[in-house]
């Protein structure tokens, strides 16, 4: 399992960051708050929360261990996944 990233960010599009680490590229998922401090070409470190299905591997960036820890917990409330957890967090940040 994956838990922390920390690369250069190589592109950045509406939910997504791709990370550079060691010569191979991450698709991580994060809320736009997140997104928005990135820039391309930048040092970042990102906390990282995988979640493994039967069709996906998917990342998701914080940029705290306390914000992921807060998606993880959000997510066991019955009807919250990972998108409304995302949006939650991206509107009412852990503190």
């Amino acid at each position: 399992m994956i838990g922390s990233l920390n690369g250069v960010v190589a592109a950045i599009s509406e939910d997504t960051a791709l990370i550079e680490v060691g010569g191979v590229g991450y698709v991580v998922q994060s809320g736009a708050r997140l997104l928005a401090r990135l820039s391309v070409g930048a040092p970042a470190r990102l906390y990282i929360e995988t979640h493994v299905r039967e069709d996906a591997i998917k990342l998701f960036g914080f940029s705290s261990e306390e914000e992921r820890a807060w998606f993880a917990h959000l997510q066991t409330i019955p009807s919250v996944g990972a998108k409304v957890a995302l949006g939650l967090l991206d509107a009412m940040p852990p503190e």
